[in-house]
């Protein structure tokens, strides 16, 4: 998942949470995501396009460190 964006993703699927670690170390939770979204964020080939067409401007989050 080689991204000039994304550093490292994970899903508490129990939470609908997706957490990115961003190249620059700032870490986000991004909160009600669903499984459904999740499993399109995997797949996608761009996952940096994905996060900012689809993941941002639909769901809220909250930074965890910078």
């Amino acid at each position: 998942m080689p991204s000039s964006v994304i550093n490292h993703y994970s899903y508490q699927e129990d939470k609908k949470i997706l957490r990115i670690v961003y190249q620059s170390g700032a870490v986000y939770d991004y909160l009600d995501v669903s499984q459904k979204i999740f499993d399109e964020f995997q797949s996608a080939f761009s996952k940096g396009i994905f996060l900012n067409k689809v993941i941002k401007p639909k769901f809220k989050c909250r930074k965890i460190s910078d």
